[in-house]
């Protein structure tokens, strides 16, 4: 981050201070990876959008309650997006989900339709994963997120991120394997 740019948490400050334009930067700065996040937790345009809002709500609302001593704001951000994308979860029916879970490109060329094939293969792999494999593969792999955040974000021990990490990318790769898909984490 340029270091003439506020940090996040000057930010929250300044916004629960109620400078309009703080939160606007806050909002700016860390809108894109929370629906992100929230999209590639739930499969869902519409839940995803509901969700980042949603996080950006609570910020407002329950920003005071964020600790900086435990976690950086973004960690604290996503772990407000995965809490509320479990509850999204809990109340589908798979039936819902799956319907839902379409992220469908908008246009198809030929020539991009086997990069596409593969591309919607990984999304669905790792949308079928089990969700505590799931968070910790879109956080650490998706997001590039240190193992330390993705531990406060879960609220899990950082030991428990690295094993559910190893064992996400382990099923991902077998269930790649058998259609035929090669899985390259860095390049989820």
């Amino acid at each position: 981050m340029d270091e003439q740019q506020p940090r996040d948490e000057e930010l929250l400050r300044r916004a629960l201070a109620g400078e309009e334009q703080a939160f606007t930067l806050l909002y700016r700065r860390r809108q894109a990876g929370i629906y992100r996040f929230a999209l590639q937790m739930s499969g869902s345009h519409p839940v995803a959008e509901d969700v980042t809002q949603e996080v950006f709500l609570t910020l407002v609302r329950d920003g005071v309650r964020y600790n900086p001593g435990r976690a950086s704001l973004a960690a604290y951000l996503y772990g407000i997006a995965r809490n509320l994308v479990l509850r999204w979860l809990e109340r589908q029916k798979p039936a819902d989900i799956e319907a839902a879970g379409a992220i469908r490109s908008s246009s198809d060329p030929a020539g991009e339709l086997e990069r596409d094939e593969s591309i919607r293969a990984v999304r669905d792999a790792v949308l079928a994963l089990p969700a505590h494999y799931r968070a910790v593969a879109v956080l650490c792999d998706l997001h590039e997120m240190a193992y330390e955040d993705a531990a406060a974000t879960l609220g899990c021990a950082v030991g428990t991120v690295r094993s559910r990490l190893h064992r996400a990318r382990g099923l991902l790769a077998e269930k790649l394997r058998l259609i035929g898909v090669t899985y390259e984490h860095s390049r989820l």
